[in-house]
């Protein structure tokens, strides 16, 4: 942090904030966030970007999912599974990230959010309340594979997590989305820990920064979490919309050289 400006500092402090902010409510704060760094830290290497934002997006979702586990209350037999399986899946994505194509992630990541955010779109009463697909066993897996899933995408590529957990836990499991919010920030809670357990042994992490960005992370997960518990579903799915779009003109933007 000694060589950034106080300027530069600040902003990228209130991108931390908007960004734990976007992640309590409905995930996608790296969309805020990566891009800020990558701006400010022209010369880090890019493991070292990810890994910063990852301690970062780390104390956001633990106050958030603290917030979350106090006042929404989500069910122990989704969020334990869920929790476990997101770790594990994460853990795999890291290490074979390397070996991944990017640009055939960024394609079906592409297709699969115009679909889903057009269908969540479509249909307005989606979310609107809880009415689970599943019980007893089927549910528990169902929550596992959802976990599985989409921690493995988080630990490959990363941006969206959130986002992807709240539509999946609202269109498979058929949780409203307040409810499938609270249980995503605990999984993605798990999925953050996973990648800094194989961030950190790599000396990957800027920490003076990271922890700096962290606290405003934090302090925006806290009102995001609060903000979307008080103000219901409605809230959360208009807020979801708007980050979707954003993920879409941000992907076809890339792969179209635009930006």
């Amino acid at each position: 942090m000694a060589d950034l400006s106080p300027t530069v500092v600040g902003l990228l402090l209130l991108a931390a904030l908007a960004a734990g902010f976007v992640d309590a409510v409905v995930g996608g704060g790296g969309l805020v966030q990566i891009p800020a760094l990558l701006l400010a830290l022209p010369g880090a290497a890019p493991i070292q970007v990810l890994a910063t934002n990852k301690l970062a997006s780390f104390c956001g979702t633990s106050v958030a999912a603290a917030t979350y586990l106090r006042r929404a209350r989500p069910d122990r037999f989704t969020f334990l599974p869920l929790m476990t399986l997101a770790f594990v899946g994460s853990l795999g994505g890291a290490l074979v990230a390397t070996h991944i194509p990017r640009a055939a992630f960024v394609r079906v990541l592409l297709v699969v959010l115009v679909v889903v955010g057009g269908y969540v779109a479509l249909t307005p009463q989606l979310g609107a309340r809880t009415a689970l697909r599943f019980s007893g066993r089927r549910h528990v897996v169902a929550a596992m594979l959802t976990g599985l899933v989409v921690g493995f995408y988080d630990g490959a590529l990363g941006p969206g997590t959130g986002s992807f957990l709240v539509l999946t836990l609202v269109g498979l499991l058929g949780y409203d989305f307040v409810q499938a919010s609270a249980n995503a920030r605990l999984a993605n809670w798990a999925t953050n820990l996973a990648a800094l357990c194989v961030f950190v042994p790599q000396g990957a992490v800027l920490w003076g920064l990271g922890l700096g960005m962290g606290v405003a992370n934090l302090v925006g997960g806290y009102l995001g979490a609060r903000t979307a518990v008080a103000r219901g579903a409605g809230f959360v799915r208009v807020f979801l919309l708007c980050v979707v779009a954003a993920f879409v003109v941000r992907l076809a933007g890339g792969m179209l050289g635009v930006w």
